[in-house]
C-alpha cells in the first residue's frame, strides 16, 4: 500500500497536521529540523502527492472535494447539484469522497485524501466530525465548509438551514391546528438532532404545552427509523408528529397505514425536508422546505472567500398530512 501521511506521521513523532503543513511548504509553525526530518521520511517511504511530490501543493488548485456522509436520507442530491453547478461558474472542478454512515475511520480517511490533492476548498456535507477531524481540517490551511450542519462556532464556516427554527416551524403549525400533544420523531442527538430537539420544546413551552418524556422518539432519520417508530407512539395518545426527515415521515405513513391509521383524520405528520418524496406520498405530506440547491451555491460561495450567509431561509409548504382537530 501507498504511504499516507499518517505513516509519515507515525515515524517521525508529529502530529498529522504537522506533515501536511511540511509538505505544503508552510514553514511559519514548525522547525527547520522538523521540516527536513518530515521531508527525509516521507522521501525514504516513497511518498508521492498525485505523482508529482510536494511541488504539487505549491500550486493553485481549481477542485473543490465535497466529502458526503452517507446519511439515508435524500436530500443530498440537491445539495450537490447546486455545488457543481456554482464550482462550474468560478472555474472550479469538484470531487467527491465517501465518508460511510457516522464511520470515523472513513470520515477521516475522506479528509485525508483531500488534503493530499490541490484543492481550493473542503465541503463537509452532513458530517460530524470528531476532534481528531478538526485537528486536521484546522492545521491543514485548506478553507473548508461545513454544508446542512451548523457546528454553533462562529470561526467555523458552515452553510445550513436554522435547524432550531425548522423544528420551531413545524411545531408551531402543528399547534396553529389544534394539535397539543405532539411527537418528534427519528431524531439524533448530534448537532442537528440537538438544534431540532431545542426548537420543538421551545414551540412547545411557549404555548404552555407539556412535553412527555416518550413524546421525542431517537432515530436516524432513515425510513426504517420511521415504519419501527410509529408503534411507540400508539401509547403516548399523540395527535401529531414532527418527522425529522421526509424518509421518517414516509416510515411513519406506510406504518399507519399497515395499522388501520387514517392519515390525517386519525393522526397528523409534518415532515422536514420537503422533497419529492412529500409529493409522491398519499397523503402527501406538509412539511417545512428547505432549500437544498441553495445551500450548496452558497457553500461554494463560502469555502471560495466568498460573501455567503450562515442560514438559508425555509417555508412551510401545505399539503395533505395535516388536520384540524
Amino acid at each position: 500500500m501507498k504511504p499516507t501521511i499518517k505513516d509519515i506521521a507515525d515515524k517521525a513523532g508529529v502530529s498529522i497536521a504537522t506533515v501536511s503543513r511540511v509538505l505544503a511548504s508552510k514553514g511559519d509553525s514548525y522547525s527547520k529540523k522538523t521540516g527536513r526530518k518530515v521531508l527525509k521520511i516521507a522521501k525514504e517511504m516513497g511518498y508521492r502527492k498525485n505523482n508529482t511530490a510536494v511541488e504539487l501543493v505549491k500550486k493553485k488548485g481549481n477542485v473543490i472535494a465535497v466529502i458526503i456522509n452517507a446519511t439515508p436520507t435524500n436530500f443530498s442530491t440537491q445539495i450537490i447539484d447546486g455545488i457543481q453547478k456554482q464550482a462550474n461558474s468560478l472555474g472550479q472542478h469538484v470531487i467527491i469522497l465517501y465518508a460511510g454512515n457516522r464511520s470515523p475511520e472513513l470520515q477521516h480517511q475522506a479528509i485525508l485524501t483531500a488534503l493530499e490533492r490541490a484543492i481550493s476548498g473542503i465541503l463537509l456535507v452532513a458530517i460530524e466530525p470528531d476532534q481528531e477531524d478538526m485537528k486536521l481540517l484546522e492545521g491543514a490551511g485548506t478553507p473548508f465548509c461545513f454544508v446542512s450542519l451548523y457546528l454553533e462556532q462562529n470561526n467555523i464556516l458552515a452553510v445550513s438551514s436554522n435547524n432550531r427554527d425548522v423544528a420551531y416551524q413545524a411545531t408551531n403549525y402543528l399547534i396553529g391546528h389544534g394539535h397539543k400533544k405532539i411527537g418528534l420523531a427519528g431524531i439524533d442527538q448530534y448537532h442537528t438532532g440537538s438544534q431540532r430537539i431545542d426548537g420543538y420544546r421551545l414551540a412547545m413551552k411557549e404555548h404552555q404545552l407539556n412535553v412527555e418524556d416518550d413524546w421525542i422518539k431517537l432515530g436516524d432519520y432513515s425510513y426504517d427509523s420511521g415504519l419501527k417508530l410509529l408503534g411507540d407512539f400508539l401509547s403516548t395518545r399523540v395527535t401529531g408528529i414532527v418527522a425529522a426527515s421526509d424518509m421518517v415521515a414516509a416510515g411513519l405513513l406506510n406504518a399507519a397505514q399497515q395499522k388501520g391509521i387514517q392519515l390525517p383524520d386519525q393522526l397528523s405528520i409534518i415532515s422536514i425536508d420537503g422533497t419529492v418524496i412529500c409529493q409522491i406520498a398519499t397523503p402527501a405530506l406538509t412539511s417545512v422546505t428547505q432549500d437544498f440547491y441553495t445551500i450548496g451555491v452558497e457553500s461554494v460561495n463560502k469555502v471560495m472567500g466568498k460573501k455567503a450567509p450562515l442560514f438559508i431561509p425555509t417555508h412551510i409548504t401545505k399539503r395533505s398530512s395535516v388536520a384540524e382537530i
